[in-house]
């Protein structure tokens, strides 16, 4: 990311309004748009001494060609090392990264060799872009990540498998809907693993606590309610984001099969299904990702006693904190 560039003038986060939903929509549209991925290395190169001369006042101000370099470094470039990201993991690959295992997941007719076999390959490039864009300055040891893994794996794919023995056996529902939901079988093995994952990964920020700030970005402490809601938040943000690409599609194809697609080839329901999948993720990506703003502001009540009544260097009352959510 931009931020990785060093100087002493602040950059600004970005050209939206982040309090805003419709910003943050916004602001996931541009760092994770596809065309980024045509940025060549002199272009990152190019961005970063143009952010470099902006954090170090040789240019006074924001322009259109520096919100580009800006974009440019957000969706390619690790925030703590300042390095290229591996091209399939960055952030401007996001849907392209995941079109592959997505519709390998969505394919009607799996066995469960085929579904399990598209479970693990889901977790594995979900470990690989974790890792790959993980904060570098507490890094997950080897043990964390190898469980976590198998962990996400497991449940994923008892998920899966058991819901395809179950729902055929469900005899009283109409075969339509008993064809739905074993369309929806891939959305709720995926998200019950990113659950698992999200709170393993960050089990020690529920049982330490994360920190909380001031308005002023002064430290007040440490709040293990804040640690839970940050990581309940980033958990259900995964519902959230897998919703719109794992449920739309495999229904929409539903009605397809019915009708223009009814007796085609494999090849042509195949490439339906990839276009349904590629458009609703570039379509409804940026609205999911935006639901929970990363710099989460809550009232000071709702923590723990020790953030209540706290005062700042005026001496009045300070009523609402901040603390980083995480992704």
């Amino acid at each position: 990311m931009a931020s990785s560039v060093p100087g002493p003038v602040p950059l600004p986060d970005s050209r939206y309004d982040l309090t805003t939903y419709m910003g943050r929509v916004k602001h996931c549209a541009e760092i994770s748009d596809p065309t980024m991925l045509l940025s060549t290395e002199r272009d990152i190169q190019e961005a970063k001494r143009l952010i470099w001369d902006y954090r170090n006042g040789v240019i006074p101000e924001m322009t259109p060609r520096l919100w580009r370099a800006k974009k440019v470094l957000d969706s390619s470039v690790h925030p703590d090392t300042g390095e290229t990201v591996f091209l399939p993991f960055r952030m401007s690959c996001c849907v392209l990264s995941n079109l592959v295992v997505t519709a390998g997941m969505l394919t009607p007719g799996l066995g469960n060799m085929g579904t399990a076999f598209w479970q693990i390959a889901n977790q594995s490039l979900n470990v690989a872009v974790n890792t790959a864009n993980a904060n570098k300055s507490h890094p997950l040891t080897t043990k964390q990540l190898v469980t976590s893994y198998f962990l996400a794996v497991g449940a994923s794919c008892g998920v899966a498998i058991g819901l395809n023995s179950i729902v055929p056996r469900l005899k009283n529902i109409s075969a339509n809907s008993r064809l739905i939901l074993g369309r929806l079988v891939p959305f709720a093995a995926v998200v019950s693993a990113g659950i698992v994952n999200v709170f393993l990964m960050r089990s020690q920020e529920i049982r330490k606590g994360i920190t909380v700030f001031d308005q002023d970005g002064n430290q007040l402490g440490i709040s293990k309610k804040a640690a839970f809601q940050a990581v309940g938040e980033t958990a259900l943000s995964r519902v959230i984001n897998a919703t719109p690409i794992m449920v739309v599609p495999p229904l929409i194809l539903v009605q397809l099969q019915k009708s223009i697609l009814k007796n085609k080839s494999l090849g042509t329901v195949t490439f339906a299904n990839l276009g349904l999948i590629f458009t609703t993720s570039l379509v409804a990506l940026p609205f999911a990702l935006a639901v929970f703003p990363q710099r989460r502001h809550v009232h000071s009540s709702s923590l723990e006693d020790k953030f209540h009544g706290l005062k700042d260097k005026n001496g009045n009352e300070i009523q609402t904190v901040w603390f980083n959510r995480g992704i």
